[in-house]
């Protein structure tokens, strides 16, 4: 598949993980694969049998959670019954500010977790009754690990929790202010993102829809502007990939979007399926950049998109082309989560069963249906009737439940300090002053 190859060739220098300072290879696409063959069986030394190469449990995946957490999810998951699979593929969507609204749709439709949004927070008060609620309905639903609870925090005009949480500036700060000092810069974006996930946890948060990887096109993108790190694909990479460590330094999962990058797209997605007529060379070398980088540095989770990609799955949204999840998965070599942006968004509005289209595709966490107790419904009829054979269904819930592993055991090695909401305005203040 073209998609594919040119996925492959944008990477195929970047598997390993480095220091800041190597970002560079993220935005070349002419290295070649380092990666050596696995040796035939006769290339084997006597002492060496493939019953006895065993692989250390502790060893980190490619994406965060070591290999003994997936291999715990996975066996978990096996034993699931078709509506906890299909509650836990789903990030629902709830409305009003009741705690006990989140906490009913975890607890009675097994749902991974929600994702919470402005007009379900008031003040700081009611935002940790409403982690804490949805936190113990997931316990009581038998769960030995934290739910998903997630926001859009991203910084400037695209917070949820203004007024309650520090307010961080727009990540094109974080771009700002690596053209102006590449390691200064890369420092701050990554304080910054560390004190802002420390800040959601205290919160009670376990994940933040950021950082935006969009490589913007300047006035003509409408929808994500400031939102992006920079129109330079080498400065949006860096500020990606500093942006992930951060958050992972803080025990917060990240969700780098919005793949395969939206900025080049002249429409707005919340209300239209964007036609987006790049080039595959183009979207090679314009937008993947920052996403190759995320994945060399361990992004745990990937959004997305809902854009028709004119070169790669035309006429369909990308959330629901599976040649794009090939490109991700084959072409970057991401093994972690793919969660689709907003299923009630306009650019998915009226098809047919969109959460099961995108489940198909390769999504592993549908976000915000329209309706999450009629979405659970359809998705678990049709996971039991086959039509989502169950091995995809398993495949992504246990994806979702290693990651949660992940970040309950990372959370436990870095506490929230008591003085997180100071050191979140300083690490804010740190940001903007090397930006401007």
């Amino acid at each position: 598949m073209a998609a594919i190859a040119a996925g492959a060739l944008l990477v195929s220098g970047c598997a390993s993980l480095g220091s800041d300072s190597d970002d560079r290879a993220a935005v070349t696409s002419d290295a070649t694969s380092s990666t050596s063959p696995t040796p035939d069986a006769d290339e084997r030394t006597p002492t060496e049998s493939p019953d006895e190469v065993e692989e250390d449990p502790d060893t980190p995946s490619s994406w965060g959670p070591t290999l003994g957490e997936v291999e715990q999810a996975r066996e978990l998951v096996a034993q699931w019954t078709p509506d906890q699979l299909a509650g836990g593929v789903i990030a629902g969507r709830f409305h009003g500010t009741d705690p006990g609204e989140p906490a009913a749709l975890v607890r009675d439709l097994h749902l991974a977790g929600v994702s919470v949004t402005s007009a379900n927070v008031t003040d700081a008060e009611q935002v940790r009754a409403l982690t804490g609620a949805v936190t113990r309905a997931a316990e009581e639903d038998g769960r030995s690990f934290p739910p998903v609870i997630g926001i859009d925090q991203e910084g400037g005009y695209v917070s949820h929790l203004r007024g309650i949480a520090t307010e961080f500036p727009h990540f094109q700060s974080a771009g700002l202010a690596i053209e102006a000092a590449p390691a200064r810069g890369r420092e701050v974006t990554r304080a910054a993102a560390r004190a802002a996930g420390l800040e959601l946890r205290h919160y009670g948060f376990t994940w933040v829809f950021a950082p935006v990887a969009d490589v913007t096109v300047g006035a003509a993108d409408p929808t994500i502007g400031a939102r992006s790190p920079s129109q330079d694909p080498a400065v949006a990479a860096r500020a990606t990939a500093a942006a992930v460590r951060g958050y992972d330094d803080a025990g917060v999962v990240s969700t780098v979007k919005h793949f395969p990058g939206h900025g080049t797209a002249t429409g707005d997605s919340h209300d239209l399926l964007p036609r987006v007529d790049s080039t595959m060379a183009e979207i090679e070398q314009h937008d993947l950049p920052p996403f190759a980088a995320a994945v060399r540095h361990r992004a745990p989770a990937v959004m997305l998109s809902h854009l028709d990609l004119a070169a790669i799955a035309p006429g369909v949204p990308a959330s629901m082309a599976p040649e794009v999840y090939d490109l991700l998965r084959e072409g970057l070599g991401f093994e972690g989560v793919a969660i689709t942006d907003s299923l009630g968004m306009g650019a998915v509005g009226g098809r047919p069963k969109p959460a099961v289209q995108a489940l198909l595709a390769g999504a592993d966490l549908l976000l915000m249906p329209v309706d999450t107790r009629t979405t659970h419904r359809i998705v678990t009829e049709a996971i039991a009737s086959g039509e989502v054979p169950r091995e995809r269904a398993e495949e992504a819930a246990a994806r979702v439940v290693a990651v949660q592993l992940w970040q309950q055991r990372v959370a436990g090695e870095s506490p929230v300090p008591g003085d997180v909401t100071e050191r979140a305005q300083g690490a804010a203040a740190a940001l903007l002053d090397a930006a401007y």
